[in-house]
């Protein structure tokens, strides 16, 4: 008679092969994050329903969760693990964490996780699991592709055959922070020119072209959610360039749900219990309404904040964090800091996109209407050749609101975090990440064609703020000192690389950074 799958899992336990920690509620002492009471609900019941109903216009069993970094992705998946649970529907999980252990960082037992959760909803599937492993003791080591199809989908088969008619089997599965699998380690058995070093983003597509592939199958009755932030691997994945039908429509948390009444919620309960534990009058006048603000829709920032002041409940150091400082003593935003540390350096080029990201922010800020995104990019490109806006962009859209392709003529940039500029301003806070337009500057030439909105924008500037623009201009591109004849509205004698002139020549506008003085001095 077959043994327990679970007896068989404690054969095993000296090569084990599933993931105790990434069970929700399992007995490791891992605590998944969950909303707190009376937030987050209209996501958590527009998800449950589609969980437990689909999408009438819609029949697919696999739905994609997105939103910049700190929304509140795992929370939600957390409270609705826990409404499934309550409700007595099936449900398996695996929460990926850049910080976890190991199993919990890559791909190495996610499938062999799944099956193990699956095996406890019904003893016909336990049977049928444990068989297959008993059968083929090597499985653990195949590829994660051979695993979906031996534990999971032969085995729902078998099960299926074996159930009553009345029986039917459904569920969820789902997987938080898809984005955060980390590639997995060679394991040293290819060396040399054949060594081959994998990508986080090709593991990450592996699990989801698994995922896609068992949807598709007629036997598998489960739905799917993978909640992750919009990188550029999950975009192309959800959103291919011809449309198709594969996928339920995906869920923007940022996007379809305004979280600044939860958000505000949040902080009101917790400010008012510490200030009861402290004695302290909290939270004062207004603060609620600038934390929000601050807080742009990120609950993380709201949690950042809480989890400061709970540890230091002193009035001065909330009053700094409502103006944005820290102090010589403490940083309120270190838990944010790491976050956006971690997630610019893993950019192919940091210092490219922190240029990008502070002359965005630079530009924006000397107009009523802040500058399309495609005027942005023309002000910004340096190499016509390359698409530098997506090199500088595309793996930040956890940060930085970036428009559509068919939407960027008419949409500006925007950050979702107003702490991030505050941070990349700061040296000691972002460290080697800290900008200087100076940097930048240089002297080669190049000429680029503007739209005429841009062009009519650049040369209507009154003169302080037309130098300003140039200044950062020249922070990403390296312009050459004009020829004589230009006419020049700057006073004689401007320093090196400040703006010395601007004209439109040929529908080329150009702006001009005096790197030396040109033959003969300025004019006067």
């Amino acid at each position: 008679m077959a043994r327990n799958f679970a007896e068989r899992i404690k054969a095993l336990k000296h090569e084990p092969h599933t993931t105790l920690e990434a069970l929700r509620g399992s007995q490791e002492p891992w605590n998944f994050p969950q909303c707190d009471p009376g937030t987050r609900i209209a996501v958590q019941d527009e998800l449950y329903n589609w969980i437990e109903n689909g999408d009438a216009n819609h029949p697919k069993k696999m739905k994609w969760v997105t939103g910049p970094a700190g929304v509140g992705k795992t929370s939600v998946m957390g409270s609705l693990t826990e409404r499934c649970k309550l409700k007595g529907f099936p449900v398996a999980t695996f929460f990926f964490s850049s910080t976890g252990p190991i199993d919990r960082r890559t791909k190495t037992t996610f499938v062999t996780t799944i099956a193990y959760q699956l095996s406890h909803h019904r003893q016909e599937l336990n049977d049928a699991i444990t068989a297959a492993i008993e059968d083929d003791p090597a499985v653990r080591k195949k590829s994660l592709r051979a695993q979906m199809q031996t534990l999971i989908l032969a085995s729902l088969l078998k099960a299926r055959g074996t159930a009553s008619e009345s029986a039917s089997l459904r569920g969820v599965i789902i997987v938080d922070g898809l984005d955060e699998c980390e590639a997995e380690p060679n394991d040293g058995s290819t060396r040399g020119a054949r060594a081959l070093v994998r990508k986080k983003e090709e593991d990450q597509l592996e699990i989801l072209q698994v995922l896609h592939e068992a949807a598709l199958s007629a036997h598998f009755p489960f739905r799917i959610i993978v909640a992750s932030r919009p990188e550029r691997v999950f975009r192309e994945f959800f959103n291919p360039p011809r449309p198709t039908v594969f996928f339920a429509p995906s869920l923007d948390l940022n996007e379809h749900f305004n979280a600044d009444a939860d958000i505000a919620l949040y902080l009101q309960f917790h400010l008012a219990c510490i200030g009861l534990v402290c004695g302290l009058p909290w939270p004062p006048p207004g603060a609620i309404d600038i934390l929000v603000k601050h807080s742009s829709g990120q609950f993380v920032y709201a949690a950042t904040i809480i989890r400061f002041l709970r540890a230091h409940p002193q009035q001065d150091l909330l009053n700094a964090i409502l103006r944005m400082h820290t102090t010589s003593t403490y940083n309120p935003f270190e838990e944010l800091d790491s976050m956006y540390k971690h997630i610019l350096i893993s950019l192919p080029d940091p210092p490219l996109s922190v240029r990008w990201i502070q002359c965005i922010s630079q530009l924006n800020s000397l107009f009523a209407d802040s500058l399309s995104a495609v005027e942005i990019n023309l002000l910004m490109q340096t190499n016509p050749a390359i698409n530098e806006a997506e090199i500088s962009l595309g793996d930040l859209h956890s940060l930085v609101r970036v428009p559509p392709s068919k939407d960027q003529p008419t949409t500006a940039y925007a950050f979702y975090f107003p702490s991030l500029l505050e941070f990349l301003k700061d040296p000691v806070r972002c460290g080697d990440l800290e900008f200087s337009v100076a940097w930048a500057l240089g002297t080669a030439g190049s000429q680029v064609p503007y739209s005429d909105h841009a062009v009519k924008i650049l040369f209507e500037l009154p003169l302080s703020e037309a130098q300003a623009v140039g200044r950062y201009i020249a922070g990403s591109k390296d312009l050459p000192p004009p020829a004589s004849n230009v006419d020049w509205p700057f006073t004689p004698n401007a320093p090196a690389g400040t703006i010395a002139g601007r004209r439109v020549d040929f529908g080329v506008a150009h702006y001009c950074v005096a790197q030396d003085q040109p033959p003969g001095g300025f004019p006067s």
